[in-house]
């Protein structure tokens, strides 16, 4: 008896061992994606970062542009600046007024071809009354055609009126620009080099913060394929450690306490990632204001305007490029070193081959992943002090 029991004993255990052996092909290709998507996180972080210097370049380069231009033109600039105004409110009101006069046509042909349904209908119905019987089905489809005729009609006194509306501010907008343009035609002409310069730094930026915006929407989605795959370990897992439990009560009907199965500790991982993923959203991932305002570099005095441009040029200089690459490469060393610890649970579960060696080598990771995001933490949060202290708005 006790013979045949120790060898079912001794099949069980051999079997179990020759089933950890070997890795689930399912995990494999999901730590596959892990460190696709991590690479692909990295790069996109990287873009992001270069696209914010850049914008913080175009901008510090525009202001010292602007003051230039504002230096050797005098007040000609803010003698022309209403009418420069009002130019691109007459342009932004011709913009609005096209787009109501587009509306108010959709709104008018909507309504024709409501009341020709109507029309339509009601001479098919006369041309065969004498076979067709005026029945609730036939009032029905006149009602909704009726009803469809009364909201195309409302809906194209509305588009009307608002034309109307957005003619009316386009005209004064113009009859605006044309006063201005004669009582300061000189200054007009002679500002104009500053506006034009305004215009395509203007362009400029806008143009680096769609890049921006674009760069940030692939940075969530990338977040978003991370958590998936771990999400998908998670329930590899979980199916792995079911399957063994129900092999161990099938050959050799043993119960006993549940023990964690492979990945099980992958849980509390993903909880930690995602506190990560958020603190990095706020702290590690550069978040630049992307607005501006190039009226300013010109509204102090014309006295203060060549101090200004040699302090942006000498901040500039100043930038202290290593030490930032430096706490940059070592913030990305503690990234990917919790991304590695991420990912060892699963490996430690499929070469365990005693009970005892893996609660310690659990133990130990749990501590070591702890102690990582820690010290992860209290470095992306001094680097963003240090940003806001040095960082000032130009």
């Amino acid at each position: 008896m006790d013979s045949s029991s120790g060898q079912c004993n001794q099949e069980t255990d051999t079997s179990l061992y020759n089933e950890e052996d070997s890795l689930d092909p399912r995990i494999q290709l999901e730590l596959e994606k892990l460190n696709s998507s991590t690479d692909n996180i990295n790069k996109l972080e990287i873009e992001l970062d270069e696209a914010n210097t850049t914008f913080r370049m175009l901008m510090a380069e525009a202001s010292r542009r602007l003051k230039v231009r504002a230096r050797k033109l005098g007040s000609c600039i803010d003698k022309a600046r209403p009418f420069y105004d009002a130019l691109n409110m007459s342009k932004h009101s011709q913009q609005q007024c096209q787009i109501a006069a587009v509306k108010y046509q959709r709104a008018n042909e909507i309504h024709q071809a409501a009341k020709e349904t109507v029309a339509l209908a009601e001479a098919r119905f006369l041309s065969k009354q004498h076979e067709w019987k005026f029945d609730s089905a036939w009032q029905e489809m006149l009602n909704n055609a009726i009803q469809k005729v009364t909201e195309a009609e409302n809906q194209k006194t509305e588009s009307g009126r608002e034309h109307q509306r957005k003619a009316a501010l386009y005209q004064a907008a113009e009859q605006k620009v044309q006063m201005l343009e004669q009582k300061f035609k000189r200054s007009i002409i002679k500002s104009r080099p500053y506006f034009e310069e305004k215009y395509l730094c203007e362009g400029q930026l806008a143009a680096q913060k769609d890049t921006i915006i674009q760069i940030r929407y692939a940075v969530q989605r990338a977040k978003q394929e991370y958590s998936a795959c771990l999400h998908r370990l998670e329930q590899i897992s979980e199916e792995i450690h079911v399957q063994r439990q129900n092999n161990k009560l099938m050959e050799c009907s043993l119960q006993g306490p549940r023990e964690p199965g492979v990945g099980a500790e992958v849980s509390p991982m993903v909880n930690s990632w995602q506190e990560l993923d958020n603190k990095k959203d706020a702290n590690g991932m550069e978040d630049i204001n992307l607005d501006w305002n190039l009226d300013k570099c010109d509204s102090r005095s014309l006295g203060s305007l060549s101090m200004d441009t040699s302090s942006i040029l000498s901040d500039a200089d100043d930038l202290d490029f290593d030490d930032d690459t430096q706490v940059t490469m070592e913030l990305e060393q503690l990234r990917q070193k919790v991304r590695d610890l991420a990912t060892k649970p699963l490996m430690m579960e499929s070469k365990r081959t005693e009970e005892v060696e893996g609660v310690e080598d659990r133990k130990g990771w749990e501590s070591e992943l702890n102690a990582t995001v820690d010290k992860l933490d209290r470095m992306m949060l001094k680097q963003e002090c240090e940003k806001s202290q040095q960082q000032s708005p130009v």
